[in-house]
């Protein structure tokens, strides 16, 4: 099974120890993983800001190195959102880019959902133990159906014990660029969830989308909680936290 990572921008720029933490997940699941070394970006910041033309050069890069694969995996619900329903506005008006769309778009999985429901993984390499919570990211839970998935895999590891926090669902506030145009806003929803985060009584909050990794941590830093660890859900799984 040829796998493709889309590796994401955050992670690439600002967390690379988890792209090989998702590396290293989909070999233990037995797949050739296969990592385009040119990809950039999805598209989605120039899409939800209004600059199609951008987006689109870059949803059509994406499409020209990630067709090939048997599936594409992408550690990341935002950018697995966009890729596997916004695309197709995007190339409304290609019938070539359509049809090229239309046999990607069921190959594309975020990382949760593809070790659950296709490899259907029975066991991590990991030994990580801990109290943690979990936070569901937006763009993975609304547009990816992505809830049980992490939670099942998870559960596979004898020494983790899980407290959902309250609103576990509710949004970090982070957005993108609402973050940067609504910094008020922003602060003050990713402050209702910090006291969720708080309220579980975990040891560390664990999550699928660095956006809101990034966003949280840096709020609970800023806020002088140095204790609580923000993790993304790759890290346990591969024993790399």
């Amino acid at each position: 099974m040829r796998v493709g990572l889309f590796v994401t921008c955050l992670i690439d720029l600002m967390r690379p120890d988890i792209g090989f933490s998702v590396v290293k997940l989909l070999e233990h699941a037995g797949c050739d993983v296969m990592v385009p070394q040119a990809q950039t970006c999805c598209g989605q910041p120039g899409y939800n800001s209004g600059d199609r033309a951008a987006a689109r050069d870059l949803a059509e890069k994406m499409l020209r190195e990630f067709e090939q694969f048997d599936y594409v995996v992408v550690p990341s619900g935002s950018c697995g959102g966009m890729i596997r329903y916004h695309y197709g506005d995007l190339f409304r008006d290609d019938p070539e880019l359509q049809g090229r769309y239309a046999r990607l778009q069921p190959k594309v999985y975020e990382l949760t959902d593809f070790l659950v429901n296709v490899v259907q993984l029975k066991d991590l390499p990991s030994q990580f133990a801990g109290h943690i919570t979990y936070h569901d990211s937006c763009s993975g839970l609304r547009e990816l159906g992505v809830k049980a998935q992490p939670r099942a895999l998870l559960a596979k590891l004898p020494g983790v014990t899980v407290t959902e926090m309250p609103d576990c669902e509710a949004c970090c506030g982070f957005g993108g660029t609402f973050s940067l145009k609504y910094g008020d806003i922003s602060t003050a929803i990713v402050d209702e969830k910090c006291a969720s985060i708080a309220g579980s009584g975990a040891d560390a909050v664990v999550l699928g989308d660095v956006g809101c990794m990034l966003n949280i941590e840096g709020r609970l830093r800023r806020t002088g909680n140095e204790h609580t660890r923000v993790l993304h859900v790759a890290q346990v799984l591969a024993g790399d936290a």
